[in-house]
């Protein structure tokens, strides 16, 4: 790994740090991952909608059970952003193979079952080990740092449940005159209308949408913290620097 094309300052911290430095690099790298995001979360969004006519609970699992396949195609972004290296949609159309094709059956199964995918994540698409060789890695990745990753992924769920009921009370506010809150929320969510079911599903897609690429730039910072604590990359860094002065 070429340390010195390093756009963050790895140092060894805490891993709550470390997903504060997750979010300033998705922060940073806005502009490459939304277009990028958009050729994988669209296609998903309009599947999950047109599920509606099969069942009313159905789009919104849809939406929710494709998060880690739709992860791979922000971390493939990430990846190259901690470089500095821009990703355009170009860029993700070429690498379809490899980032949304590779793994599927796991991420569409087991994936979506773990609670800290964000923190691991980059061991199964990034340094494509497997078997054994995977399964020493992930042990090593996480001992005595489970709990981060479980925690990163249960601080994203509340904050996901938070915008979402945020923007359901945006629809409560802008209400028609003559309309009561309760006669809304009764078709929200007693109704199960398809019409009631689509503006549910379009919400949380937007939640989706603006959230989950700083829950995997989270998830992939504190992965790279890891590593800094395991092979002494902020030394070695902090070396390059001194030296290339």
């Amino acid at each position: 790994m070429e340390l010195d094309s390093l756009v963050l300052r790895l140092r060894a911290g805490m891993q709550a740090e470390a997903a504060d430095l997750g979010a300033r690099l998705c922060q940073y790298s806005a502009r490459w991952i939304y277009p990028c995001y958009a050729l994988a979360f669209v296609p998903l969004f309009a599947l999950a909608l047109a599920s509606v006519e099969i069942a009313s609970w159905l789009p919104l699992l849809l939406l929710w059970w494709g998060k880690p396949w739709l992860d791979r195609t922000l971390l493939f972004v990430l990846s190259r952003a901690v470089f500095g290296v821009p990703t355009r949609p170009r860029d993700l159309w070429a690498a379809q193979r490899q980032v949304w094709w590779q793994q599927l059956l796991h991420s569409w199964t087991l994936r979506r079952l773990s609670p800290s995918r964000a923190f691991t994540q980059p061991v199964y698409q990034l340094e494509q080990l497997r078997g054994a060789a995977r399964t020493r890695r992930l042990r090593q990745l996480r001992a005595g740092h489970l709990s981060a990753g479980r925690l990163l992924t249960g601080a994203y769920s509340l904050a996901e449940n938070s915008l979402f009921v945020a923007l359901i009370a945006l629809v409560l506010w802008f209400t028609p005159a003559g309309y009561a809150s309760t006669q809304i929320l009764n078709w929200l969510f007693m109704d199960a209308s398809a019409s009631a079911v689509v503006v549910l599903t379009v919400i949380y897609g937007l939640v989706v949408y603006f959230l989950e690429p700083f829950y995997v730039a989270a998830g992939f910072s504190m992965y790279l913290g890891r590593r800094v604590e395991l092979e002494a990359w902020d030394i070695e860094q902090e070396l390059r620097r001194a030296f290339a002065r």
